[in-house]
């Protein structure tokens, strides 16, 4: 009866197109884009301003239902997916997708949290200036699940984290309070900086539902290039020479194994440009200033003649440029192809990475013989995308192994991804107890009943019982 009445009171807050009901139109929403957390939703809420988002929540809690914050639904751990018991609120941001406004000379864009990564990119390129957040998924994330994730990709090397771009945050409390924090300020010291709460904490906290982000200068020239390279430790020395002849124009620093792009040719027929490799090297270089082909050319010439790479090719149009990336973009999709994996985003500290390599590696074949690893990712931040193809295997078997190896040298068993449904376990097997306790106050502070977005990051189980 709760459940029904509570849809009653929803529907009239929403309307008809703010409600789905229907099985199959739920669907999508049911469901990650990996197919990997099946979930069955109460129903989805579609609000379509931060009122309505606020209503939402106040309605939820006043008849303890549970909250299922979900922008695109492109996430790697399932942290956007409601359970299978059928009684949690999926509450869609997609209807919430206005650009508010760009300002080209304070170099600032507020948008809501629906708006679509690639619309707000687009919308900061006519502008001429540049929103650097760049990832595969990037035509249909969401900028709300962007900042609730705290998302990576490929620029980090010298943009950071979806972090380091918020100005201010809107957000709705799990209680319904609209905390409205969109200041355009580049220095504000006035008091706690509360917004870092909310960014990358997957909707365990509160729903994002505008932001002011942060933009920079357009780029007027940008370089492109593949090399092929010895081994780890010989990329560890060519992005130390890349730093030294590019300074701070290096935006990407992609480390890709020969098994990697192999994959790529075997399942999409696109064939590398370079002598073959056990190890290669994409690497872009943007700058408002021209004359950057020349120090590229250099910087390429120098780590040939000094041994750090074996071959390389400097893309010498847009085209090629975009011909070296989808080399790098394909190598999930072919994983995928070629079998069953076992994902882990994975970061140590950059100078570890290669013997990181080597003990990973060793760890596996002693524990588990005839298992295949799919590297790749962000050498220039420290990340690695270590898939493991191992047939017969259990994910938390594998994830053991790797993630061992991953304490041993002091990194994190997740990169950029974030925890969601998919590394919970993981996460409250290997956190220190403190950071561990740290986080359920503030979740229980917050949250107190435990109705958003509950079971992930935290298991329920770990919380205090109300």
């Amino acid at each position: 009866m709760a459940s029904a009445a509570l849809l009653a009171q929803l529907r009239d807050r929403l309307g008809p197109q703010g409600l789905l009901t229907e099985e199959a139109d739920m669907a999508g929403h049911a469901i990650d884009w990996r197919r990997l957390f099946p979930g069955r939703p109460l129903a989805v809420a579609r609000p379509a301003d931060t009122a309505a988002t606020a209503a939402v929540v106040d309605l939820c809690r006043r008849h303890g239902v549970a909250i299922v914050p979900q922008s695109g639904n492109t996430g790697m751990a399932g942290g956007a997916t409601p359970d299978a018991s059928g009684t949690e609120l999926v509450l869609s941001l997609a209807r919430m997708n206005a650009i508010r406004d760009v300002d080209p000379v304070g170099m600032t864009m507020e948008l809501e949290a629906g708006v679509i990564l690639e619309t707000a990119q687009n919308a900061a390129a006519a502008a001429g200036r540049l929103l650097p957040i760049s990832l595969a998924a990037e035509g249909s994330a969401m900028a709300g699940g962007v900042i609730a994730t705290n998302a990576g990709g490929i620029n980090v090397l010298r943009y950071g984290m979806a972090r380091s771009l918020v100005l201010g945050l809107e957000v709705v409390l799990p209680d319904g309070t609209v905390v409205n924090g969109l200041r355009r300020l580049r220095k504000d010291n006035a008091g706690y900086d509360w917004k870092q709460l909310f960014i990358g904490s997957e909707g365990t906290l509160g729903i994002v539902t505008a932001a002011v982000l942060r933009l920079l200068p357009a780029p007027k020239d940008k370089v492109t290039a593949l090399l092929s390279v010895p081994d780890p430790r010989a990329a560890l020395d060519l992005l130390a020479c890349a730093q030294d002849e590019l300074g701070d124009t290096i935006s990407a620093f992609e480390l890709m194994s020969g098994f990697s792009l192999r994959l790529v040719e075997t399942h999409f027929g696109l064939k590398r440009p370079v002598a073959d490799g056990e190890w290669f090297v994409l690497i872009e270089a943007a700058s408002t200033l021209s004359g950057l082909r020349d120090a590229a050319e250099a910087a390429l010439g120098r780590a040939l003649e000094d041994g750090f790479a074996l071959d390389g090719i400097v893309a010498d149009s847009g085209r090629g440029a975009a011909d070296l990336w989808r080399l790098r973009e394909r190598i999930t999709e072919s994983e995928a192809k070629e079998g069953k994996s076992v994902k882990h985003d994975v970061s140590v500290p950059i100078p570890l990475v290669p013997q990181f390599l080597v003990e990973a590696g060793e760890a596996l074949a002693a524990k588990l013989p005839g298992a295949r690893v799919n590297c790749f990712g962000h050498l220039g931040d420290g990340n690695l995308h270590y898939n493991v193809l191992a047939d017969g295997r259990s994910s938390e078997e594998v994830n053991v192994v790797v993630h061992d190896v991953v304490q041993r040298f002091g990194g994190s068993i997740s990169a950029e991804h974030g925890i969601g449904r998919y590394r919970v376990a993981e996460l409250e097997r290997r956190r220190a107890p403190a950071e561990l306790d740290l986080s359920r106050r503030i979740k229980t502070a917050l949250d107190p009943l435990d109705l958003m977005n509950p079971g992930k990051v935290l298991s329920r189980a770990s919380l205090p019982r109300k």
